[in-house]
């Protein structure tokens, strides 16, 4: 016969006491309501006691426990009629004891109202799986119905993915759409169709659009100034112009400047290398001012002729392009205006086109905020030919590139960038050694003076169209 020693050192054992199971608190022994206490059993409030079992049966330990405790106990039949409690500890609280038996002998335990029910790991999780499954089956129990909702601003393509991502439809349900009518065809429980019904309510409504117009400000400053000189002479010695040496050789002879033909005295009687007279060629190409002096003797024996040329120019430039598109949020836009340049491309005996961009392109993506502001992502290039870099026939393209994301008032124009190129250039041909003999040297040389300055300036502008 099973021993069993049970000392109750305390004096309150008949004052309710309570237990902590399962996240809620046990009822008094006068039967009081029960109220919510700390989850799991790990604080214990129970009356302290000493206990020593041997061998006890453990039906027999928990109802002497629920006794001393003031509880309801339920005991599952899944619990073993054999199973027997051994153990000794003192003044250990009463739920604690408890606790230690349950865990000791793999048992758990369901509090329902008052009564605290045991019953082992396995019934339990049985039990909570039969319930997962009633769950289900009474969820598919309603007949299932077929919705047509009609999208205004939303596809419909989208919307079905969405809820098909999100599995907003049950295992029974069914979502598809109708393309050329924008309309979602929903097969499921009434609730969960008014469920999605609220939630396509809240996505289909219509999007403010954004109007971003750019301003691209191209200025070009270019100034030159240039100075030049030619002049040549010629002197001869001749029998037709009866100033002869005299002498049988050299009977005639010439001193003149030997730069071909273009500039000096020219004389008909005298020969084609007696009339070279150009002996400095240092004139301004193009040039839009010209001094000449030419001097030369009656006979044509001697002859000067000196021409000073000069150039100033001053050119601006300005383009100023405006690209202006409109879009929705969040959906990128592109506007672009220009022409395509084609560019052959010669391999293997086969002449291949293709056709390269020369245009002004804005792509920008709006994100409206909250704060009224306008995020843009925004790509700006404009790209403009230039023949004068030609490669095998094709121009290159000169391209003004901008790439960025900005965030804007609505309203607001802000720059989102600029470039400022400045090209100075000196240049000085000159006659070694005699140009540089002060005063004398200026007619032995030619200045050349350029200065180029190319500014790009881009502003943005969002305005929020809303309605």
């Amino acid at each position: 016969m099973n021993r069993m020693r049970l000392w109750v050192v305390t004096a309150a054992l008949a004052v309710a006491t309570t237990m902590v199971v399962d996240g809620a608190q046990g009822p008094a022994a006068g039967g009081g309501q029960a109220a919510p206490a700390p989850q799991g059993l790990r604080q214990f409030s129970g009356s302290p006691i000493d206990v020593d079992y041997t061998a006890a049966n453990l039906r027999t330990v928990l109802r002497q426990l629920s006794e001393i405790g003031g509880i309801n106990l339920v005991i599952d039949p899944s619990v073993p009629n054999a199973s027997t409690v051994d153990l000794k500890l003192t003044q250990v609280p009463w739920d604690q004891v408890m606790d230690v038996i349950l865990k000791s002998s793999q048992l758990t335990y369901q509090l329902e109202g008052s009564v605290l029910r045991v019953l082992t790991r396995e019934a339990r999780t049985k039990e909570l799986q039969e319930e997962v499954s009633q769950k289900r089956a009474s969820e598919q129990a309603p007949d299932l119905q077929t919705a047509r909702i009609r999208l205004n601003y939303s596809t419909a393509e989208g919307v079905a993915k969405l809820l098909e991502d999100a599995r907003l439809i049950s295992e029974r349900g069914s979502v598809e759409f109708e393309e050329r009518t924008n309309m979602l065809i929903i097969k499921d429980s009434p609730k969960s169709i008014d469920d999605i019904r609220q939630l396509v309510l809240e996505l289909d409504k219509p999007e403010p659009q954004v109007e971003i117009e750019a301003k691209i400000l191209q200025t070009n400053r270019d100034t030159a100034r240039a100075l030049g000189v030619q002049w040549g002479f010629n002197g001869r010695v001749a029998p037709e112009l009866g100033n002869t040496t005299t002498l049988a050789f050299p009977n005639r002879g010439s001193l003149s400047g030997r730069i071909a033909n273009q500039q000096g005295p020219n004389d008909p009687r005298a020969t084609e290398l007696e009339n070279s007279g150009t002996a400095v060629n240092l004139g301004v190409p193009g040039a839009s001012s010209a001094l000449g002096l030419s001097l030369g003797s009656i006979n044509g024996a001697l002859g000067l002729d000196m021409a000073i040329t000069a150039l100033e120019h001053e050119g601006k430039l300005k383009i100023l392009s405006t690209p202006r598109v409109t879009t929705q949020n969040n959906k990128q836009a592109e506007v672009t205006q220009g022409f395509q340049i084609p560019i052959q491309v010669v391999s293997n005996n086969t002449v291949t086109v293709t056709f390269k961009d020369a245009a002004l392109k804005l792509v920008v993506t709006p994100q409206i905020t909250g704060a009224n502001t306008v995020i843009m992502r925004i790509t700006l290039e404009n790209g403009i030919p230039d023949f004068s870099r030609a490669v095998n026939g094709n121009p290159s393209i000169n391209t003004q590139r901008a790439e960025t994301q900005v965030q804007v008032s609505d309203g607001v124009t802000t720059a989102i960038g600029g470039i400022l190129q400045t090209t100075e250039t000196s240049a000085v041909d000159k006659t070694p050694g005699i140009a540089n003999i002060p005063l004398l040297g200026w007619l032995f040389k030619r200045t050349d003076s350029r200065n180029e300055s190319q500014e790009l300036v881009i502003f943005i502008t969002p305005r929020i169209i809303r309605g």
